[in-house]
């Protein structure tokens, strides 16, 4: 399927209410822990998604609109959440993350894009040369990642209670995916 801005924006307009309905109000138990050392939580998850709602997604757009390839994105630390999360309450980060996620949709709708802006280009430091729609897909399937990942979390909360239910539940044995976001 190829990137669609309607479609794009349907996707990453649930993703929020998405986390709520999962998260909001589960005790420590499921939010804080993970899945071994090196790997984040669920609150680590949305504070995640949070920071890069903040400093990613809506720059590196208005990086491609403003300077294309003439300059490198703004650098984004993948683990900067941690100083955003740390003393917070999920229900906090929650109610930031969906803030900051209407937010950017506001602006990307304020946008007005047409298709040709859709191929215009700017240049991500590791990768090189990337279009605005590459972009945006990133962003709709990087939200899916991290729902994906969140679900194998919460499971590995469970993994020796299933007994031997494991063999029949496939998140209990994905992998490949890289144990961090």
């Amino acid at each position: 399927m190829e990137q669609n801005l309607e479609n794009t924006t349907a996707l990453l307009s649930r993703t929020p209410g998405a986390l709520d309905a999962l998260l909001r109000g589960l005790p420590d138990t499921w939010t804080r822990r993970n899945e071994g050392e090196g790997t984040w939580s669920a609150i680590e998850i949305v504070g995640h998604l949070a920071h890069a709602e903040r400093d990613d997604w809506m720059p590196r757009v208005n990086s491609i609109l403003q300077f294309g390839e003439s300059r490198d994105f703004p650098p984004f630390v993948r683990e900067g959440f941690r100083e955003f999360v740390e003393g917070r309450e999920l229900g906090e980060v929650l109610d930031e993350f969906a803030r900051l996620r209407s937010k950017s949709l506001n602006e990307l709708a304020n946008l007005n894009l047409n298709p040709a802006d859709m191929a215009r280009r700017g240049r991500h430091p590791s990768f090189g040369s990337v279009t605005l729609s590459q972009l945006l897909a990133t962003w709709a399937a990087h939200d899916a990642n991290h729902l994906h990942q969140l679900a194998r979390v919460l499971a590995y909360q469970y993994r020796e209670a299933v007994g031997p239910w494991s063999a029949f539940l496939g998140v209990m044995h994905c992998d490949g995916h890289g144990a961090k976001g």
